[in-house]
């Protein structure tokens, strides 16, 4: 992800419809893809519901956004949320926008951000509609997030850090079944040499522009690398050095069957 590491970014956050504990770990998340320039939480400031959030805003440097519900069972920090992204779509301020819900009614407004050639990040918990994670570039699960929260507090406790430990919580793990197969040795198929080898970067890459959601945490990996090498059984690996960098590339390619 190094072409998107200066890139600005939006970060715009429904607090109605997000859990406020992993805050921290999600703004380590974007990072990754660039800069958050500009930060806004969006909620009823006056219901105890986002209380929650009050906190982390002078932490992270957060703008709240007061949204009142008009009506009675009605959500209308979407609509703020929307307004907002479209004002900042055209002020041309930013190169991506990083929409942190689960709500599928953010469906168009990212399909319009990506129309205008704008990098989409979703964030939102396992219970997203499906429609929602494909409007998205990439779509990361706020589970995902906890789990490697819980991580680093662990490390830091077997370190000898202080730290708060929070009971422990067995994250669920998706199990390599044959739709991520057939996932990979399309992809694989469709970068691949004459000789059947195929680059584990350009690899990545494909199957993240197919499948927004793939993230080899998901599966119980912190690499991708460490995933593929799991998968003895269908795949061959090459690892080849460059001679300019010196840097090791690997090489898969899908094992024939005997």
């Amino acid at each position: 992800m190094t072409e998107t590491k200066d890139l600005k970014l939006a970060v715009l956050i429904d607090a109605d419809n997000i859990p406020s504990a992993h805050i921290e770990g999600m703004l380590e998340e974007i990072a990754k893809f660039g800069i958050p320039t500009i930060k806004r939480i969006y909620g009823d400031w006056t219901s105890s519901r986002v209380s929650g959030w009050k906190t982390s805003l002078l932490e992270h440097a957060i703008i709240p956004i007061q949204q009142y519900g008009y009506t009675r069972g009605k959500n209308s920090t979407d609509s703020a949320m929307i307004i907002d992204a479209m004002d900042i779509l055209h002020s041309e301020k930013v190169d991506g926008f990083c929409i942190v819900s689960s709500d599928s009614d953010f469906t168009r407004l990212a399909m319009r951000i990506r129309e205008s050639g704008k990098l989409v990040i979703g964030i939102g918990e396992k219970k997203t509609p499906q429609p929602f994670i494909v409007a998205c570039d990439k779509f990361i699960y706020i589970e995902i997030i906890a789990s490697t929260d819980q991580e680093t507090e662990e490390k830091k406790s077997k370190d000898g850090a202080s730290t708060t430990r929070r009971p422990a919580q067995k994250q669920k793990v998706d199990r390599i079944d044959k739709s991520f197969l057939r996932l990979l040795k399309r992809s694989v198929d469709d970068v691949e040499d004459d000789d059947g080898w195929a680059s584990l970067a350009a690899v990545g890459a494909l199957i993240n522009k197919k499948k927004p959601d793939f993230d080899p945490r998901n599966y119980g990996f912190s690499k991708l690398s460490t995933l593929i090498k799991s998968l003895n059984k269908q795949l061959e690996l090459d690892e080849r050095k460059d001679q300019r960098s010196g840097a090791k590339h690997i090489y898969l390619r899908m094992k024939k069957p005997s």
